[in-house]
């Protein structure tokens, strides 16, 4: 099934990991957000649980291994193109983590990666729905 210009929405899995009081975020490699900081996470993979898919998607995308806790959130992302036709459709859902293993490094479809602060997120330009799961994250994060 082709992601642009869909028949139907695909589920995106995020992937929230907070430790230090930091969040990871990656450089989206790819459109529809090329270029853009972003949450790790991508497709679920038919048969997959969503849990095991953030823990995949955080792998994949920054090299660290982690824990899928809670969930955070399920937010709609519908991209339109010029002529108001749906371009993109994701049902995105979000899970608060925890890094256990791995080392931070870029991978997959993430042309950066690192460690951001509460105080550089505003200066990212992220989507409102995203600054939101990340501040969910950092009120529910535990030590």
């Amino acid at each position: 099934m082709k992601r642009e210009y869909p028949e139907q929405p695909f589920v995106g899995i995020g992937a929230i990991i907070i430790q230090d009081s930091r969040v990871v975020l990656v450089r989206r490699a790819h459109p529809p957000i090329q270029g853009q900081w972003s949450i790790p996470g991508g497709v679920l993979e038919v048969g997959e649980l969503v849990r095991d898919a953030a823990v995949r998607e955080a792998r994949e995308e920054t090299g660290l291994i982690v824990e899928a806790g809670e969930l955070l959130g399920v937010y709609d992302r519908v991209l339109y193109d010029a002529e108001e036709r749906v371009q993109y459709h994701y049902v995105l859902i979000d899970f608060l983590c925890r890094p256990v293993g791995g080392k931070l490094l870029a991978a997959s479809d993430a042309a950066e990666v690192r460690w951001f602060t509460r105080e550089e997120l505003p200066a990212l330009t992220l989507a409102e729905d995203t600054l939101d799961v990340i501040r969910k994250g950092f009120e529910k994060f535990r030590p």
